[in-house]
C-alpha cells in the first residue's frame, strides 16, 4: 500500500462507502473512489485506474443481485439493455485501458474534470426531464453505441459504468431504476475486464483496493434502498455540487 497517514486512510474509506451509496442510489457514485485515489495517493493515473476499477467487480456484482431481487432486471427489455451494454464493455474496456497509458497526471485530472461536469449536467438533466417524459425504449444500436462509448471511457478512468450509463440512458428516455438495474450488470464486465488488463500492467494496489471497495460494498446496499423506498432529489443535488467543486481543482491536479 501507498505510504499514507492515517487520516488519508480513514478519508479514502468514507469516499468508498459514498461511492457505493452513489452507485445505486443515483449511478454516478462510483467515481469517487476515483477522485479519492487521484487527489490523496500520489499513485500514477494507471494505479489509480486499475486500484479504483477492481473495487467494482464486487460492487457490480452485489448490485446486480439486489436489482435481480428486486425485480428489474427480470424484465425483458431491462435485461435485453443489460446484456446489449454487457457485450460491448468486452470490446470498449481493453481500449480504455490502452488509452490510459498515454495519459499523464495532469491530462488525466483534466478528463476526469471533463467527466465530473459532463455527468453533472447529466443528472441535473435526469432529473428535470424524467417526470415529465414518457418512458421508451431506445433502439438496439443506440444502446450499443453508448455501451461501446461508456465503456471505453470507463476503462480510462477506471470507474464502472454507471456514472454515465444511467444520465445517458434516462436521457434516451429509460426509467430510471430500469437504467441503474442494467448499468450495474455492464458494470462488472467493465470491473471485470478492466481488472484483467491493468493486472498485466501491475497497476492495481491491492490494499487501497481493499480499503476503498469494503466500505463502498456496504454503501452499495444502503443505497439500493435509499433509491427504492425514498426520493433521492437531496442526494442527487448534493452529488452535483459535489463533482462541479471538485471539477476546477482535479484540472489543477497533477
Amino acid at each position: 500500500m501507498a505510504d499514507l497517514s492515517l487520516p488519508v486512510l480513514v478519508v479514502l474509506a468514507l469516499i468508498g462507502f459514498a461511492g457505493g451509496v452513489g452507485i445505486t442510489a443515483v449511478g454516478p457514485g462510483g467515481v469517487l473512489p476515483t477522485i479519492g485515489l487521484f487527489a490523496l495517493t500520489g499513485l500514477a493515473p494507471a494505479e489509480v485506474a486499475g486500484t479504483a476499477i477492481v473495487t467494482h467487480v464486487a460492487t457490480g456484482a452485489l448490485a446486480t443481485a439486489a436489482y435481480t431481487r428486486s425485480g428489474h432486471l427480470r424484465e425483458p427489455r431491462t435485461r435485453r439493455d443489460a446484456l446489449v451494454l454487457a457485450g460491448t464493455a468486452v470490446l470498449g474496456t481493453p481500449l480504455g485501458v490502452l488509452l490510459n497509458s498515454a495519459v499523464s497526471a495532469r491530462a488525466f485530472g483534466l478528463v476526469l474534470a471533463v467527466f465530473l461536469v459532463l455527468v453533472a449536467a447529466l443528472v441535473w438533466y435526469r432529473d428535470r426531464r424524467a417526470p415529465a417524459a414518457p418512458a421508451v425504449r431506445p433502439p438496439e444500436p443506440a444502446v450499443a453505441a453508448l455501451g461501446l462509448a461508456v465503456s471505453a471511457a470507463s476503462g480510462v478512468v477506471g470507474i464502472g459504468g454507471p456514472m454515465l450509463t444511467v444520465p445517458l440512458l434516462v436521457a434516451l428516455g429509460v426509467p430510471v431504476l430500469s437504467a441503474l438495474a442494467a448499468a450495474q450488470v455492464q458494470s462488472i464486465v467493465i470491473a471485470g475486464v478492466g481488472t484483467l488488463g491493468y493486472l498485466a500492467h501491475g497497476a492495481i494496489d491491492w490494499p487501497l483496493a481493499a480499503l476503498v471497495g469494503v466500505p463502498e460494498l456496504a454503501g452499495v446496499l444502503l443505497g439500493w434502498k435509499l433509491a427504492r423506498a425514498l426520493p433521492t432529489r437531496g442526494l442527487k443535488y448534493a452529488l452535483i455540487g459535489t463533482l462541479v467543486a471538485l471539477a476546477p481543482y482535479l484540472a489543477l491536479h497533477g
